[in-house]
Parts: structure tokens; sequence; C-alpha cells
């Protein structure tokens, strides 16, 4: 089954020091790092960050995946990338919070919105 948690707009920004801030809905703020030896993580921010550069904006969607045969059964955030196009990834343990910072985020080729998989979508 996959439900659809989550979605809104999103925004991927960079600052003057080459950072990279995701923003969720203008509200919630992840530092996207990759991080040697350990690969891409999310660092929750609470910091307001000054955009140099803006990178990507479009929709965002999460999902939750259990027992579906073509797709892990984990956390997944779609990113819409253009003209129909969504960039998956796979959110092991959840956003980061206050008690635990930093979260993994790993790129996929999975991607649920849009698929032509015959998956149904609780809401």
């Amino acid at each position: 089954m996959v439900r659809l948690i989550l979605k809104g707009d999103y925004k991927l920004i960079e600052t003057k020091r080459g950072t990279n801030i995701l923003i969720l809905d203008k509200r919630r703020k992840f530092v996207w790092i990759n991080a040697a030896r350990i690969g891409e993580i999310l660092v929750a921010a609470h910091e307001a960050h000054k955009t140099d550069h803006q990178l990507a904006n479009g929709q965002y969607r999460l999902y939750s995946v259990e027992d579906e045969p073509d797709l892990s059964d984990l956390i997944h955030l779609e990113l819409h990338t253009g003209k129909g196009q969504w960039q998956g990834y796979i959110l092991p343990l959840g956003f980061p919070s206050r008690k635990k910072i930093r979260r993994k985020i790993i790129p996929t080729e999975e991607t649920i919105t849009y698929s032509s998989n015959n998956i149904k979508i609780v809401i």
C-alpha cells in the first residue's frame, strides 16, 4: 500500500558559502549535505539562511510505502523537476527532528508519482 503523507511546495537554495537548503512549505528547512563516507544527509536547520542562488522549486510529495513489490518499504520523498519528471529519494528514518537532527536521504530511481505501475495510492 502506498499512502500519501504530505504534499506541497518545495524550494532548493544555495547560500553564499555553497550550502544547499531544502525548504518544504516555507516552514520546514533542512541543510542538504554530502558527507564523506556516509552519503547524502539532511540536517534540521533552525536558523534563517540567505539565498544566493535558487537551484530548484516546485511540488513535493511524501509517501509511506508498505508491501509493494516494486518499491522499498520506506518513506519516499519525490521532488518535481519539471515537465512531468519527478526525482525520488528514500528517507530510511524519515526527516530530521529536534532529537535526531541528522537523517540519511538516498536518491532512487523508484518513483510513485505518475508511475505506470498499478499502484493504489491511499490519501
